[in-house]
């Protein structure tokens, strides 16, 4: 068989049980934490979120599948795209730090948007947003992460379509061919720019992530239709591979194809709202602040070394989640970040702040290099203003499946964001179906509660 049949294969014939223990474990963690993100978007004070859910209110359709934070539903498309544009918003939500990805906040809009008209099972929704997953970071390893983000390409945009239609297609019971053929739709719709680091409002962001969802419900309702797409997208002719990559391993699209599940295994999860190259840093900066007792107000200069090929994300970005300058000032003078730091600009009004943002340098050093993008190694230097020079390197961010929050942090993290936008009555309501989705019957529950604001 061709790659492309060999994955339209593995799509139409998934199950719930084959998936192993461990990982449907770690994926009930990775759903918990990413609804957590999502709620958390449809806060009305942040732009994103409001704007995006008018938007698909006003183009209408048959209401069936709901928006979450907002007291409405719309048609599983435009669900999709609005709600996946909330699931990277706040950017907290879990990611794949080798894969350079945020898969989950394509796929719980994703499932959520086809599993709730059809009144799917917790099983479903949590086996749909599995393979989702795994098809999307199968997609982004053997394009080549890095080599997607050299050529001006997001991967989690490009990748997130075909994940996005892998889960579609699986809670639309697709058969073998018509898989192929949704794969190949998602081909002729994929996309995803990183000219969104230019958009300070952080509106071009997430989009990319509600376009990948809803391209990929497009693209598994028109198969079931019986609509017709390219069958060789992964194999011959004008290929994924050809368009978006200059140097791609297609064999890894395939290996250990339904015996590994790095795509969910390997997540990471933020505990900060912010670009995920920074986390490794951040997690130095506050070592370094508390071990050595320093105050924002003893820098003279702070310093981030980082792998040659990310610094121009972090690197006088214009959006604030992804600039170095302003997250490390805000992080060292609040002591934390949190997700309205992402659209409430701090320089403005709090001198500190500024006044620190102006001695945050960005250096590289050729050691970090041979890391990237399997790590994010970061080193942090602090020049205090007695003469002191403080250094400490970390290339694991706390999240990472190697050194993981503990159930304290994460119930902390899903109690602030979710309750920043429903009641704490179905805060905790949400805590517990979200622990036990597997024995929910109708995953309508689930959407019910998620649609309900404060």
């Amino acid at each position: 068989m061709t790659r492309t049949q060999q994955l339209a294969e593995f799509i139409a014939g998934f199950r719930y049980d084959a998936i192993q223990q461990p990982v449907r474990d770690y994926a009930r963690t990775i759903m918990f934490d990413g609804t957590g993100a999502l709620l958390a978007a449809a806060n009305p004070d942040f732009s994103t979120g409001r704007l995006i859910a008018e938007f698909v209110r006003e183009q209408g359709g048959t209401p069936s599948a709901s928006v979450v934070g907002f007291d409405f539903k719309t048609s599983p498309v435009m669900a999709a795209l609005a709600n996946g544009t909330m699931g990277y918003a706040c950017d907290v939500e879990p990611h794949h730090p080798e894969a350079i990805l945020h898969p989950v906040a394509v796929m719980i809009p994703t499932a959520l948007a086809l599993a709730e008209p059809a009144r799917r099972s917790g099983r479903d929704l949590l086996a749909a947003v599995v393979i989702g997953c795994e098809v999307e970071y199968r997609v982004s390893m053997a394009l080549g992460p890095a080599e997607l983000y050299a050529l001006g390409f997001h991967p989690s945009a490009i990748a997130g379509c075909f994940g996005a239609t892998a889960a579609a297609a699986f809670l639309l019971g697709l058969d073998t061919n018509a898989v192929v053929r949704a794969l190949g739709l998602a081909a002729c719709q994929t996309s995803g720019m990183m000219a969104w680091e230019s958009d300070p409002t952080e509106n071009a962001r997430p989009f990319q992530m509600g376009v990948a969802a809803r391209n990929g419900v497009t693209s598994a309702l028109l198969a079931q239709r019986g609509f017709g797409g390219p069958d060789a997208v992964f194999d011959s002719g004008h290929t994924v591979f050809h368009a978006y990559s200059r140097n791609p391993r297609p064999e890894l699209l395939t290996r250990d194809l339904g015996v590994k599940f790095d795509g969910i295994s390997e997540l990471a999860i933020k505990p900060y709202s912010c670009v995920s190259f920074l986390h490794p840093g951040l997690d130095a900066l506050f070592g370094l602040l508390r071990d050595e007792r320093v105050a924002h107000g003893d820098i003279e200069h702070l310093r981030l070394y980082f792998p040659q090929a990310g610094q121009h994300c972090i690197d006088g970005n214009p959006l604030k989640s992804h600039c170095a300058q302003y997250v490390l000032p805000v992080a060292t003078v609040h002591g934390e970040l949190r997700v309205s730091d992402l659209f409430v600009d701090q320089r403005v009004g709090n001198p500190a702040v500024a006044a620190l943002a102006r001695r945050v340098e960005i250096r590289n050093d050729p050691e970090l290099d041979k890391l990237f993008p399997d790590f994010y190694a970061t080193i942090v230097e602090i020049e205090t203003k007695d003469g002191r020079v403080l250094r400490r390197r970390n290339d694991i961010a706390r999240g990472y499946p190697e050194s993981p929050l503990d159930d304290v942090e994460l119930n902390a993290k899903f109690a602030r964001l979710a309750g920043s936008v429903v009641t704490p009555a179905n805060v905790d309501r949400l805590a517990r179906m979200l622990a036990t989705i597997e024995a929910v019957d109708d995953v309508t529950a689930l959407a019910d509660l998620l649609r309900s604001p404060r």
